[in-house]
């Protein structure tokens, strides 16, 4: 009896599969935060016979897909191919400057949604990242809910917040932020000082006065270490044309915008007395590099290089293992992936003292302010620490990553945060 009890269950999950429409990152493995986890978490499930994903790309223009260097794909149309077994569709941007991040969204979503209705999709999630498109947001929240579907939101970090934006549209991402989650039905924070933030700022605020449902799962990191030895001809080379070499240098890798303290990283390693370099891997915005030019005079320490952007993730992971120490000078956002890679990579990591910063990597780290000869001084003492020192600060960092943030347990609970709801029967 117990046998065909359990053979019926395993036949009535088969027969149900959730499917789950992601919406808001740009491609499939870049640098951004979004773009890493939606390749991880397709990655992880692609052979879950329980979820089946949707995933929406930038056709053109900043950080657009490029599907030719993705391995394993199947062509499906012009505009549509299958990865990690998930569905991927592209979505054509015009040329509207700064609207495009939201236009790509709405966009993204009218095609999901003309898409579960074309195939007749029961009960579908369609999980948004990000809050840029408030003022559309009840017109899909009522959308899905017709279609027989949910509506699931990750609202990234305080992108109101951002030194980039003027002080118009950091009002407008406010504004779009408080719609956004009042027309969801469950909030997924990817850090716990998110959580708390969403409910101190919207309890009470939800649709008839409710407060928001809200979960916590951050991001992962991938804890394997780089297939590359250090005679590597991709390593030695690319150090080659750096000028760089294995523990003697600084690194940051991340977007070179405003709030992740480039300023202030690279004024307070001038001061330092390090004879170490600091190699910035990051998409050079030159508007902002030669307002910091202007600023700093950066050009004339040789210790500063600027080595452009690397995309071969094995190389990018052996260099982060080679560093001296990474810095992390990211003010805005939840739990961020960069962080984490650093902290399961690099031994000896240097966070600006915040409290998203100090959630993750907790004593596993060195910790910074950004007053004036702060991190200049912590630079010269991190040069002094001994080689057990330093170990002793990557052990603690690689246990706090094994225990929290690998990807197998992060995509572990948005297989049960997804399924939920479908199997609650």
């Amino acid at each position: 009896m117990g046998e065909y009890v359990n053979e019926r269950s395993n036949d009535m999950l088969q027969s149900k599969k959730q499917s789950v429409f992601l919406v808001g990152a740009k491609s499939l493995g870049n640098y951004g935060g979004y773009e890493t986890f939606v390749d991880k978490l397709t990655e992880y499930h692609q052979n879950n016979t329980s979820i089946k994903y949707y995933v929406a790309c930038k056709a053109n223009g900043d950080g657009c897909i490029d599907e030719k260097k993705l391995t394993d794909i199947k062509r499906n149309s012009d505009n549509e191919f299958t990865y990690h077994n998930a569905i991927c569709f592209k979505i054509n941007i015009p040329n509207i400057g700064p609207a495009q991040a939201i236009y790509y969204d709405v966009a993204a979503l009218k095609k999901s949604c003309e898409y579960i209705k074309k195939n007749k999709i029961k009960n579908p999630i369609v999980y948004i990242m990000a809050c840029r498109i408030g003022p559309f947001a009840k017109h899909f929240y009522k959308k899905i809910h017709k279609l027989g579907g949910k509506v699931y939101l990750n609202p990234d970090g305080h992108e109101w917040m951002r030194a980039k934006w003027s002080a118009p549209i950091r009002k407008y991402w406010k504004i779009s932020e408080k719609m956004m989650v009042k027309y969801s039905d469950i909030v997924i924070c990817d850090s716990i000082n998110i959580e708390k933030y969403i409910h101190q700022s919207y309890d009470g605020k939800c649709i008839k006065g409710r407060n928001p449902q809200t979960t916590y799962i951050a991001y992962g990191a991938d804890m394997t270490k780089s297939k590359l030895a250090d005679n590597d001809e991709r390593l030695v080379k690319w150090y080659a044309e750096k000028g760089l070499s294995k523990k003697e240098y600084y690194l940051v890798v991340g977007r070179f915008v405003p709030e992740n303290s480039f300023e202030i990283m690279i004024r307070e390693f001038m001061k330092s007395n390090s004879k170490r370099d600091f190699a910035i891997i990051t998409n050079v915005n030159d508007k902002f590099l030669n307002e910091l030019e202007r600023k700093l005079h950066f050009k004339s320490d040789k210790r500063i290089k600027f080595v452009g952007t690397v995309y071969d993730k094995e190389l990018l992971k052996k260099i982060r293992e080679n560093a001296y120490a990474y810095f992390h000078g990211h003010t805005v956002g939840g739990t961020n992936p960069s962080l984490i890679e650093a902290l399961s990579s690099t031994d000896l990591n240097l966070l600006v003292d915040v409290g998203f910063n100090r959630e993750v990597a907790k004593d596993c780290a060195m910790y910074w302010k950004r007053e004036d000869g702060y991190l200049a001084d912590l630079i010269d003492k991190a040069d002094r620490l001994t080689q057990n020192e330093i170990e002793k600060y990557g052990d603690k960092a690689k246990k706090r990553v094994k225990e929290a943030y690998t990807w197998e347990h992060i995509c572990a609970l948005y297989e049960h945060v997804f399924l939920k709801e479908t199997f609650n029967e």
